[in-house]
């Protein structure tokens, strides 16, 4: 069932200082192909979605017409990570609802040969304004493997508390399970957080400047 959200999103543009999120368009497939399969090796270990890739070009269209229409109905907000010149993917990110009501969970990866230079957390910190500005929520969620050390750096540079880890909880794709770290930031929280100095700029679906 779609949700409805209590702000004046959803966003489907944002500018950061060096990228651009956007929802996803089945145009953008090759790029997102040419980025995935360049970063195998670099996703496999921390994303379980990677071991069925590579996929083919019509398979990538589909998936980005499906991750499309859930945008549109509000059912989840997957976004792409382009360069600004929107000429090349950096990455996948999104504001994704599984958290339950009032909080949003957000989700990223960078593709290999882009990686240690900050972009994750650029986007991260980006993606918490939309979500408490835009959207209002109450509460923001970023969950990550504890051995994966470069995505859990994202949440504590941005004032997130880790306030769990969840011991086996996420199967991996040899049939074992892994553990899962639990960072939030709330509401209140959020105006003295590093992630409320970013410099962003989000826009709707008419293209008019919603923060």
């Amino acid at each position: 069932m779609p949700v409805t959200m209590n702000g004046r999103g959803p966003a489907y543009r944002i500018h950061t200082e060096r990228t651009v999120l956007r929802c996803w368009d089945p145009a953008d497939a090759p790029l997102l192909k040419e980025a995935i399969d360049a970063s195998l090796d670099h996703l496999r270990p921390w994303m379980p979605w990677a071991e069925n890739e590579p996929e083919d070009l019509p398979a990538k269209v589909a998936r980005l017409r499906r991750f499309r229409a859930e945008f549109d109905l509000g059912q989840n907000f997957i976004y792409g990570i382009f360069d600004r010149e929107e000429r090349r993917v950096l990455g996948g990110t999104g504001l994704h609802l599984r958290v339950g009501p009032g909080a949003l969970e957000i989700g990223y990866w960078i593709r290999a040969d882009e990686i240690n230079q900050g972009l994750a957390t650029e986007v991260a910190a980006a993606l918490t304004r939309v979500a408490f500005e835009v959207e209002q929520v109450n509460r923001v969620e970023i969950r990550c493997d504890p051995a994966n050390v470069r995505s859990a750096a994202v949440p504590r540079k941005l004032g997130f508390v880790h306030e769990a880890t969840l011991r086996g909880n996420s199967p991996r794709a040899d049939g074992t399970y892994r553990d899962t770290m639990v960072w939030a930031l709330l509401k209140s929280e959020y105006p003295e957080s590093p992630a409320a100095r970013c410099v962003v700029e989000a826009f709707d679906a008419l293209g008019h400047r919603i923060l």
